[in-house]
């Protein structure tokens, strides 16, 4: 067993490589935003953006970014592993329980979906959430399935680095089950503070259930398959709901 500062020392790492500097630069962001001269609800942040003019170029980019936003995802695992003990079979997410893992997921998809959307258009009308401004999705035909892997990417990093990983680590650390998950939650809405504070609450709740779930399961499996879920609908669904709601959900005309 690794001792007890070398294994801080190691989450330190994870995490400035990872979703804390993600939280550190959220922060930046909110304090800019709430020190603009607009209000808070008269702000976009735009999610999935392009990233060139030209078409093979914007897609290589973004089947890159995916593929090296993994990297990280790649090494908890490593630092989980142990001689004999798979990284995968150690946080739930291997495909030992397909359909109990995703009924599970998609009940855990409901239970956060729908209050949150409930949050978000709330968090709009009240403005203290700022726009989110989604890519087009007939953009090119690779469009959306490169949406689907990015919402991949979002599910694997969060719920292995923000839940497996660290409450592997917290745990052997001493830390008691319902520290970790308000700190992972914490963390959590923290990350997703560039989008308002009704994105952070949202999302700490979002945390809580998720930890809460895992304390009882074990598994991060139905938790990728959720947030997954949830990504998808957020990153391909929200350009509908902008077409049929657009008084709450189009964002602000500069």
């Amino acid at each position: 067993m690794a001792s007890a500062r070398r294994l801080r020392i190691e989450v330190a790492i994870v995490l400035a490589l990872s979703l804390g500097a993600s939280a550190v630069y959220s922060i930046v962001s909110i304090i800019a935003r709430v020190t603009d001269e607009r209000p808070l609800g008269q702000q976009s942040a735009a999610l999935n953006q392009s990233r060139s003019a030209r078409e093979w170029l914007d897609f290589t980019y973004q089947f890159l970014d995916v593929v090296f936003g993994l990297a990280v995802v790649a090494l908890v695992l490593y630092l989980l592993w142990q001689p004999g003990r798979s990284p995968f079979r150690r946080i739930g997410l291997d495909f030992t329980r397909p359909g109990r893992d995703a009924a599970s997921g998609v009940l855990l998809a409901a239970v956060i979906g729908v209050p949150g959307l409930a949050l978000y258009a709330a968090g709009r009308a009240l403005g203290f959430t700022v726009a989110v401004v989604p890519q087009p999705l007939d953009a090119h035909w690779w469009t959306v399935p490169i949406l689907v892997l990015a919402a991949l990417k979002a599910a694997l990093t969060e719920e292995v680095i923000a839940v497996g990983y660290l409450f592997t680590r917290l745990r052997e650390l001493g830390v008691g089950p319902w520290a970790t998950i308000l700190s992972s939650a914490l963390l959590r809405g923290t990350y997703h503070l560039y989008q308002g504070f009704g994105a952070f609450v949202g999302n700490a709740v979002m945390g809580v259930v998720f930890g809460w779930a895992y304390t009882r399961w074990g598994r991060t499996m139905p938790l990728v398959i959720a947030h997954w879920l949830l990504d998808i609908v957020s990153f391909v669904g929200y350009p509908l709901a902008v077409g049929l709601w657009p008084g709450l959900f189009a964002p602000p005309e500069s």
